[in-house]
């Protein structure tokens, strides 16, 4: 349905059948925009997205999440992982047309307006805007060789060397790990912060030694690991409480806890 009101719109549609098809389209034909859902079989969309991000020619790629998680947290998670807009179902048609013409036009004028800063004196802007992996990609293609400065909010902040286009060196200030493409995966995971180019020298040898795709790939395998990781993790239950011999004509209160429990994971996978 959605494929058939976007046509009928003027958009040329193709249409994956799961996560892991989607992907292997996306590399083969590089898209304008990519609508996709979380629930998906084989690849999920959380993992579809960092996949494609790892990818120098789709890092940039403007993404749409279409999907029934519309917890905060579920929209939170989207946009850390760079997505362009978020829209929850059920969903008026009419309303998917307009994000869609406004991703696309908001999309193509950042990429040019950051291009245009990067051929001057220097760039400066928002890692909630412009992800690393985009200014990694950004800065490989236009060959640039300066120093990008990282600031978390509150945190800590990093330097990342790079010669003709090349991460050659990365680490964080004040600490002494992690270093080089590890550092460079860590800052990966940094989804705000501010943001600055300067154009300079760069003298020493070249400590990475690896190709920014590499750098974005290995990002991304690590960043699933660790999701996949997290959901696996073991549960602990808490036990009902017994109740009292005084309590007998009240319900059970181990009753009550399954119930609830039980509820909750239907809640969960509705």
């Amino acid at each position: 349905m959605v494929a058939t009101v976007l046509e009928k719109r003027g958009y040329s549609v193709e249409t994956a059948v799961d996560g892991e098809d989607a992907l292997a389209r996306a590399l083969a034909r590089t898209p304008d925009l990519l609508i996709t859902d979380v629930m998906m079989p084989k690849v999920d969309g959380w993992s579809l997205v960092r996949q494609l991000r790892a990818h120098a020619e789709l890092s940039m790629l403007p993404v749409i999440f279409l999907t029934a998680l519309s917890s905060e947290d579920d929209r939170i998670r989207g946009f850390r992982l760079g997505a362009d807009d978020y829209v929850t179902k059920p969903f008026r048609f009419e309303e998917l047309d307009l994000r869609v013409a406004k991703t696309l036009r908001r999309t193509a004028q950042m990429v040019q307006d950051t291009r245009d800063q990067i051929n001057t004196s220097g760039l400066r802007g928002d890692l909630s805007q412009v992800g690393l992996s985009s200014l990694l990609v950004l800065i490989e293609m236009e060959r640039k060789t300066g120093l990008l400065q990282l600031h978390a909010p509150e945190g800590p902040s990093a330097q990342i060397l790079v010669r003709a286009g090349k991460v050659v060196h990365a680490r964080l200030d004040d600490h002494e790990d992690p270093v080089d493409a590890e550092c460079i995966y860590h800052l990966l995971t940094w989804a705000a912060g501010d943001f600055e180019f300067v154009t300079c020298v760069v003298e020493g040898e070249d400590r990475v030694n690896v190709s920014t795709t590499h750098l974005l790939m290995e990002g991304a395998r690590l960043m699933d690991e660790s999701s996949e990781a997290a959901f696996d993790a073991p549960v602990a239950t808490i036990p009902p409480i017994k109740p009292h011999a005084s309590d007998a004509s009240e319900p059970d209160a181990g009753t009550s806890a399954e119930r609830l429990a039980a509820s909750s994971t239907d809640d969960n996978w509705e």
